[in-house]
């Protein structure tokens, strides 16, 4: 990072001695070239394509005077970016590098189902075919990422969810691959799901479809 704002500065400092250095008629005739070519990595061909149409689309000056925020609104937009920079490569080129998120469920919305990657975006359900628990109710984006996270730092695999399913009284349910279901508490912690998951693995289950973790310091073992 200090090695490319020196390198900003050398440049800079350079364009000033050059300018002072030229009489008027000089400025009025010097000319810098716009950006030549734009390189985006981190997308597949097709993604990368949408994002350049766009970006190509825009009154790009020299690369002295673009600045990210020049990109920002066409990159962001864009529902499978988590994260990106950008370089400038002195004197015409510039790199996009991005993040691309990651997929964690299939969520139903107006009836149709959308990828929800990480990044709390939806994207069509068509564009993988990557498996995934589903999500049924109508949580807030926000939450269902917030309850991933707290699911991949306990005990319990996310990857064994076949379906989530929200309720207006701000609870989960959570249905396994295996048809057995967990009844969780409102407040949802890795300790919770920790106990959940110690207490599935060292008790017997026979024919039992349905834990109930709902009333704090207890857990129901139901039949269905």
């Amino acid at each position: 990072m200090p090695q490319r704002k020196n390198k900003k500065i050398l440049i800079y400092f350079f364009l000033l001695i050059l300018l002072g250095s030229i009489n008027n008629n000089s400025i009025n005739n010097l000319k810098f070239e716009k950006i030549k070519s734009i390189n985006i990595f981190g997308l597949d061909e097709n993604e990368q394509k949408k994002i350049l149409y766009n970006l190509n689309n825009l009154d790009l000056k020299n690369i002295f005077f673009i600045k990210k925020k020049n990109f920002q609104n066409i990159i962001e937009s864009n529902s499978l970016v988590e994260d990106y920079n950008v370089i400038k490569k002195y004197p015409h080129s510039i790199d996009i590098n991005i993040k691309k998120t990651n997929f964690i469920a299939r969520i139903n919305k107006n009836r149709k189902f959308f990828l929800l990657g990480n990044n709390g975006k939806l994207s069509n359900n068509d564009i993988s075919n990557i498996q995934l628990p589903y999500i049924f109710g109508n949580p807030d984006i926000n939450e269902v990422v917030e309850l991933k996270k707290i699911i991949d730092q306990s005990n319990i695999e996310y990857s064994q969810i076949g379906s989530l399913y929200y309720f207006k009284s701000n609870r989960w349910d959570l249905k396994f691959t295996n048809n057995f279901l967990i009844k969780l508490p409102e407040k949802i912690d890795r300790e919770t799901l920790d106990k959940i998951s110690f207490f599935l693995k060292n008790i017997k289950l026979e024919n039992k479809k349905i834990l109930d973790a709902r009333i704090k310091n207890q857990i129901i073992i139901l039949n269905e």
